[in-house]
């Protein structure tokens, strides 16, 4: 008898233990890595299958990096606390805009848009792509609201 229950204290002590390293893998996950690489340790995000988009984020400021799909890194954008900045990152970098204006080109294609941001891509005749960085409206007094309930 006594055997049987020091089998069943063991068993049951194995599946405490296993459920506790369950939870604690199950809250971990890995973060997102490789901003300004080809193929980042991140997911797709994309709103567009003729684009990737990976999203970083560290310190409070999320990173949106936007790859063809040969890998090539076009561009990438940082955002935080309604404040919105091209890096110098991809070949495109130069052809990247920053605007808080809800107008955008007919031709342009989002592709990406989360809380905070949207991205816009748009061909260019020369062969380049521009991307628009449209930043949310935070604050309705600064984005043409009202302002009032």
């Amino acid at each position: 008898m006594s055997c049987v229950y020091g089998v069943r204290k063991a068993l049951l002590a194995g599946f405490v233990a296993l459920g506790l390293t369950s939870t604690v893998f199950a809250q971990t996950s890995t973060p997102a890595t490789g901003l300004g690489q080809a193929w980042p340790n991140a997911a797709d995000v994309s709103a567009n299958p003729h684009w990737h988009v990976y999203v970083f984020y560290l310190n409070g400021v999320e990173y949106v990096q936007v790859n063809d799909l040969n890998g090539t890194v076009h561009a990438a954008i940082g955002t935080a606390s309604g404040t919105t900045i091209v890096l110098p990152v991809g070949i495109d970098a130069q052809n990247v805009t920053t605007t808080t204006s809800s107008t955008t080109s007919s031709s342009a294609t989002t592709i990406y848009s989360d809380s905070t941001i949207t991205v816009t891509a748009t061909p260019q005749s020369n062969g380049a792509t521009k991307f628009t960085a449209q930043e949310a409206c935070q604050d309705p007094y600064n984005c043409g609201g009202s302002g009032s309930s």
